[in-house]
């Protein structure tokens, strides 16, 4: 007679375990004892919590109230249009093949002046000049408040003597007592920004300061000289063609090279009118630099909730950190 019973090895076969509704409620009492265990940590160090919270808050209060106001000054612009791109470079595109047929190599093509405008604003170069022109060192520098009522600033006089004009700040090579055009870059790029937003092509440029006089004045004079910085490098491209071009129709007896020759003149010569002519060369200004009234620096009430919060946080640490250490003694 068959035997009808199973040969399957008795390591494959399934163990099926019963659970019981008991282990789901000891679990579940377990986690009410952690959470329960855990609160009973919290409330019994509340007044530690409030102590050292306590120190925080009052530590940020008089850490803002020690910041200075600093105010922010922005002006809107727009690039300028222009009908000329600037020197020999800036006709390659509008009259690059006749010039090819007459003999004559224009160079490369159209230049992006709002672009190679921003980056000269942004150059260790265009500062240098900035600085010295303006002046502006000092007050970048050496400040140290703005007295709203007499319309002041106030400088250090560690550092500084405004009456003699005279730096008497100590210093630790390389640096200088009279501050460098580097160093005073270095500082000058925290406060200053300029950017333009790529749908509109709208360019705004911004300073901040203690003063809000002085933020104004700086943005009026920033964009004041791009203006002329660019509108002096396209004068002197636009003056170095013309004389490159009348060289050139000295040299030749073809009549249509002279004919295009005399037609890039011509371009030029419209250049060095816009150079003129235009105040606004490289922006036009949508809206101006103001003194504003209220400040963008500090922002006291939330030093103060990331210091409450900062403080809670350190004031938990401290009591799992003493309760971990109590409980390990009390395993030793």
């Amino acid at each position: 007679m068959t035997d009808t019973k199973s040969n399957t090895p008795e390591k494959d076969k399934v163990q099926y375990v019963a659970i019981s509704p008991d282990m789901f409620q000891a679990q579940n009492n377990d986690d009410e004892i952690d959470l329960r265990e855990l609160w009973n940590v919290i409330w019994r160090g509340k007044w530690l919590i409030i102590a050292i919270t306590t120190i925080f808050a009052v530590a940020s209060v008089f850490y803002a109230l020690s910041l200075p106001n600093i105010y922010k000054s922005e002006a809107l612009l727009a690039p300028a249009d222009s009908d000329q791109q600037g020197g020999l470079s800036g006709l390659s595109g509008q009259l690059g093949g006749l010039a090819s047929l007459a003999g004559v190599n224009l160079g490369g093509g159209k230049t992006d002046k709002t672009a190679l405008a921003i980056e000269i604003l942004k150059s260790r170069e265009f500062f240098a000049k900035f600085a010295e022109k303006h002046n502006i060192l000092p007050d970048l520098i050496a400040a140290e408040s703005w007295d709203m009522g007499s319309n002041t600033i106030i400088y250090d006089e560690e550092v500084y003597l405004p009456e003699n004009d005279e730096w008497i700040r100590k210093v630790s090579p390389p640096k200088m007592v009279k501050p460098s055009s580097q160093e005073g870059k270095r500082a000058f790029d925290l406060i200053f920004s300029v950017e333009q937003d790529k749908k509109s092509s709208i360019v705004t440029v911004s300073v901040e300061h203690l003063s809000p006089y002085v933020a104004k004045s700086w943005v009026d004079w920033l964009v004041e000289d791009i203006n002329e910085e660019m509108k002096m490098r396209d004068k002197e491209e636009a003056e170095s063609s013309v004389a490159y071009l009348q060289e050139q129709i000295a040299k030749t007896n073809i009549v249509e090279q002279k004919n295009l020759l005399y037609q890039l003149i011509e371009e030029q010569e419209k250049t060095l009118m816009f150079t003129e002519v235009r105040r606004e060369y490289v922006f036009n200004t949508i809206d101006s630099a103001l003194v504003t009234e209220s400040k963008v620096k500090p922002r006291r009430t939330l030093i103060l909730l990331l210091s409450g919060v900062a403080g809670i946080v350190v004031s938990l640490l401290v009591i799992f950190l003493v309760k971990t250490f109590n409980r390990d003694e009390s395993i030793n």
